[in-house]
């Protein structure tokens, strides 16, 4: 793909080899994002973060990656702050905001909300997660923290053994990486859910279509075994009509030490796209395991940040440039890496 100037929408803009430049790139960025350097290649610049649901990752974390190159951040967290609670439609406010802004980057609960707001922006638009749909910079994130644990342990993400577990249904995260691991070789994907709450049909034909094992099942104890990763989910309760719905499912698989000592590997992987659920009738993923030198949850969350200045560089058409402006961190940091 084209990154310079395009909106990113949706994993399916994505090839192999536009994955591996935003890796690329993503690598370069570590110095900055984990504060060994200073870049100021974005001065001026101007994102726009658009927020319509409730976000601590996503929304600081692009806002974070933004000033880490220099540019300034105006946040926008509901509806109700923009003139879309007196009757202003998307495309006005569009059009509006563009002119405001160099990037922006936009959350929605409606599916394809997103995508209708970048039809009018005459900037970039980065999809931060529409509904139940996507949330393609997630599924950058969480492969490149697969590529980056899986080079610590000589593996590769080609032909490594993922089970998915949890809301499959609603999780968007989920989605967009089933839709990005398409472009990898060779893997075994393990999807584990209720019977309600499993993957769509055409995400699952995308990966037999190419040539990776798919299999279901609705238990979580089978499906780890030899397994390279664990990538663990939350029942997306705000998906459900109702908390009562929601409980149907909460707490049903769940992932603790006991579990992991019995069924993983001693090396196996451990991911969540977060926030995790750590109330007593959940605990998808328990609190036991954060000793576990193979939670790989938090160096997610720190390989947003540079993968989020990645897609910055690239769509703005800094990402040959920022090495350049870039100096000593002059204050004292604590060690990130």
């Amino acid at each position: 793909m084209e990154f310079r100037g395009s909106h990113i929408l949706s994993v399916d803009q994505f090839g192999r080899d536009d994955v591996e430049r935003v890796f690329e790139v993503a690598r370069k960025m570590l110095p900055f994002s984990q504060r060994e350097s200073v870049t100021r290649v974005l001065e001026g610049a101007v994102l726009g973060n658009i927020f319509f649901e409730p976000s601590t990752r996503t929304r600081i974390s692009f806002g974070s990656a933004f000033n880490l190159l220099g540019g300034n951040v105006r946040d926008t967290t509901s509806e109700e702050s923009l003139s879309l609670a007196k009757g202003e439609n998307l495309h006005d406010t569009a059009s509006v905001l563009s002119g405001y802004c160099d990037v922006l980057v936009m959350r929605h609960p409606k599916a394809g909300a997103v995508a209708e707001f970048s039809a009018q922006s005459r900037v970039p638009v980065i999809n931060g997660g529409d509904g139940a749909n996507e949330h393609p910079s997630q599924a950058l994130l969480d492969l490149f923290t697969l590529d980056q644990e899986m080079r610590a342990k000589a593996k590769s993400v080609d032909g490594m053994s993922i089970t998915i577990v949890g809301d499959l249904r609603f999780g968007r995260a989920v989605r967009s990486l089933c839709g990005l691991l398409s472009v990898f070789d060779s893997l075994d994907v393990r999807l584990v859910s209720p019977s309600q709450l499993t993957l769509r049909e055409n995400l699952k034909e995308k990966l037999r279509k190419q040539g990776h094992e798919v299999s279901e099942f609705d238990s979580l104890e089978p499906a780890l075994a030899a397994s390279d990763v664990v990538y663990m989910t939350r029942i997306q309760t705000e998906r459900f009509a109702s908390a009562d719905e929601a409980d149907l499912y909460r707490g049903r698989l769940r992932l603790d030490r006991e579990t992991y000592e019995a069924w993983c590997d001693p090396d196996t992987v451990i991911m969540h796209p977060l926030p995790r659920d750590s109330r007593r009738k959940a605990r998808e993923l328990d609190e036991d395991l954060n000793p576990n030198p193979n939670l790989a949850i938090f160096r997610q969350t720190d390989n947003g940040l540079a993968v989020r200045m990645a897609l910055f560089a690239l769509v703005l058409d800094v990402a040959n440039k920022f090495e350049e402006k870039s100096r000593a961190v002059p204050w004292h940091t604590g060690a990130r890496a």
